[in-house]
């Protein structure tokens, strides 16, 4: 696989030097890449899909300055972490989370979650609620409102979710790496709101993403995790992922959603707070769509900063 230079793309293209320090870290069987800048309590932050840890490289350097240790990972399967050809579900992914936690020598951290990130985030604060300090979800409504909304709402939540019902298809990932990853700009482009999409760092950040996409095997395993999503909603693993999903969250959570979001409608989002009895804000960006992280930074790293500070 090359990319669009000739080149052979390789997980050196996501390790960029700036005002943080990458390394590798052990959890849950796997080597994760992560990066880290500053001292404090820690402030964990997930990427979503397609994109990997330099989602947070406007958040790391701010957050760290303001008194955190602020540490951004490539999910398993993304960027520089390894790529197992198994365990995307939902079990296995929270647990790396939990296991990085612990592996970065931590009790307990605020996590921030956007888009798949979020959803993980979600699930390490259901199934290892004591490591969860508090909760930052951007983008990402509450899985078991997702599952709902995409039978209940066929015109809304089903419709927007079609881009994720592609990637059932077997092999995919090739159509997703076609043409330098184009589909993954394509991809951007439809979820990202308008004024973001049309605005100077847009086409830059997009090009990134579609290079880490490009690394050996990255693709396959960023869809084996929307692959178990759908398949398991009739499987049994599925159904007992959902009830234990069911218990409420004792994590105080943060809920920031783009109003123009058409990848998880807001819609969709809003009645996330129904799964949480600890306190609970939902904040809706005028104007944004699913990377409230790039298209609102500064007002997403006041609201991290006022939600990890309380």
């Amino acid at each position: 696989m090359t990319d669009q230079r000739g080149g052979a793309v390789d997980e050196s293209c996501v390790l960029t030097e700036g005002p943080w320090t990458h390394r590798f870290v052990g959890a849950n069987g796997s080597r994760f890449h992560v990066v880290e800048a500053g001292t404090g309590p820690m402030v964990l932050f997930l990427h979503g899909f397609p994109e990997h840890w330099w989602a947070w490289h406007q958040m790391l350097p701010a957050i760290a300055d303001a008194g955190f240790r602020a540490v951004a990972v490539d999910l398993r399967g993304y960027g520089a972490s390894d790529k197992p050809p198994r365990g995307y579900d939902g079990y296995t992914l929270a647990a790396d989370v939990a296991g990085l936690i612990r592996a970065l020598g931590e009790r307990s951290t605020t996590i921030v979650g956007s888009g798949l990130g979020g959803m993980v985030a979600w699930t390490v604060a259901s199934f290892h609620p004591s490591l969860v300090r508090r909760l930052v979800v951007l983008g990402a409504p509450h899985p078991l409102r997702l599952r709902a909304a995409i039978f209940a709402d066929p015109r809304g939540q089903f419709t927007a979710s079609t881009p994720a019902l592609k990637f059932q298809l077997p092999r995919y990932e090739h159509v997703l790496t076609r043409d330098g990853a184009a589909a993954v700009g394509e991809i951007m482009r439809r979820w990202g709101g308008p004024q973001w999409v049309a605005g100077p760092d847009f086409e830059a950040y997009a090009e990134r993403c579609r290079e880490a996409m490009c690394i050996p095997q990255a693709a396959f395993c960023a869809l084996e995790g929307y692959r178990w999503a759908f398949r398991s909603l009739l499987r049994l693993h599925g159904y007992r992922f959902v009830r234990l999903m069911q218990k409420p969250l004792s994590t105080p959570t943060l809920q920031l959603h783009g109003a123009l979001d058409t990848a998880s409608l807001p819609r969709t989002a809003l009645g996330s707070g129904r799964y949480v009895v600890a306190p609970y804000e939902w904040r809706l960006l005028d104007g944004v769509g699913h990377f409230p992280h790039l298209e609102a930074p500064e007002l997403v790293l006041g609201e991290i900063l006022r939600w990890a500070k309380t």
